[in-house]
């Protein structure tokens, strides 16, 4: 029989470059920084997980560096010597040693799937309880820019059939120029994208009812985020006064969250992050809320790399109430290929890849080659 105790935790952060800077409301990046788990079993298999947040601790409040003092110093003791497949006794406990610190947490419990799924030759949604769809569809993310760059670059992915949705990151200008801005944006893509908002929690309740109607009546299909994730009453407010729905991200990182997002009608569409949620089991639990109270989920980015990707397509495609596809473009806006062989996106979206675990294989050569010392 297969040994299946973890033998080795490893560790590594990769410093990858971007195709272009993409800039939120209060950070840009063009770099993004990655954090790979490796997770080996004395049978000789290992499974990967990572951690990463978009543009570094002003989000989440972790960075990869923070991530892997925990992983390391906290996690990695809890894992050496127990059996990959006993994965809920392994996060309880990680939960007694460590609080909070969802992101580093999910690279462990992704490596874990991983190296369990790769064990039983299936892939990760089986995990999860199997896949109901195979593919999602891909959003593409521009970033805060002028119209008119954000424009071109929406119309050249429109010319690439790869996307025919695009969300507009706001909150970095003053609200009335930031609507000028979006408005211009709307007008142009009117009849041949769809057009959406994230405010990354930069508004308050009043300036979002004042400005939100405006964006609504362009055509904007949804907005999200666009108040403090602490305030819930302020989105169910909002919800209520738009004729479009409002998504929930910041204020939607636990199971918890989602039930209280749901009884409070605070939300018309669940952004799930398995980083931000601590893994793919708590994104599972997240979708089964939505489910049961009607509310479609959308597969929301940290902007990872392949490895990410792919943890949050299977748990996308496991996810019965993913409704509003997906926004995992990471790969895409990396300046790098990571792994042997690419994740597939074409006009149907990202598709789930073949293969036990994962589905994925990193590139040693990359790894190596981006690797910080």
């Amino acid at each position: 029989m297969t040994d299946l105790r973890i033998d080795s935790v490893e560790t590594v952060i990769l410093d990858v470059p971007m195709r272009r800077a993409h800039r939120f409301a209060r950070a840009g990046m063009s770099t993004q920084p990655l954090l790979y788990v490796f997770v080996r079993t004395a049978g000789g298999v290992t499974g990967v997980g990572e951690g990463v947040v978009p543009g570094g601790p002003w989000w989440g409040g972790e960075s990869v560096e923070t991530m892997q003092v925990i992983v390391e110093k906290y996690l990695a003791p809890v894992l050496l010597g127990r059996r990959v497949d006993d994965v809920p006794v392994i996060l309880r406990d990680c939960g007694d040693v460590v609080a909070a610190n969802l992101f580093a947490k999910n690279a462990v419990e992704v490596a874990l799937h991983d190296a369990w799924a790769r064990h039983l030759g299936v892939p990760v949604h089986t995990l999860l309880g199997g896949a109901v769809r195979n593919s999602v569809a891909v959003t593409w993310a521009l970033g805060a820019e002028a119209a008119d760059v954000v424009v071109d670059e929406a119309l050249a992915k429109l010319d690439s059939g790869l996307h025919t949705s695009f969300k507009l990151k706001m909150g970095a200008l003053d609200p009335a120029d930031d609507v000028d801005r979006v408005l211009g944006v709307a007008e142009k893509l009117a009849d041949v994208a769809g057009v959406r908002v994230d405010i990354n929690a930069r508004w308050d309740r009043l300036t979002s009812l004042t400005h939100l109607p405006a964006l609504a009546e362009a055509g904007v299909e949804m907005v999200e985020q666009p108040v403090p994730g602490h305030d819930v009453d302020a989105m169910a407010a909002i919800a209520a006064a738009l004729p479009i729905p409002v998504m929930a991200d910041e204020s939607l990182r636990t199971p918890a969250d989602a039930l209280r997002l749901a009884h409070s009608r605070a939300a018309g569409i669940f952004a799930v992050k398995t980083t931000k949620s601590g893994g793919l089991r708590a994104s599972r639990a997240i979708g089964e809320v939505a489910a049961a109270a009607g509310i479609p989920c959308y597969a929301a980015t940290s902007i990872e790399s392949p490895i990410g990707t792919a943890a949050s397509l299977h748990a996308a495609c496991a996810n019965p109430a993913s409704a509003w596809g997906s926004e995992l473009f990471g790969p895409l806006l990396l300046a790098e290929e990571l792994l042997v062989e690419p994740l597939v996106y074409d006009a149907d979206g990202l598709h789930l890849p073949g293969g036990p675990g994962l589905g994925v294989e990193l590139d040693p050569a990359q790894v190596r080659a981006f690797r910080r010392s």
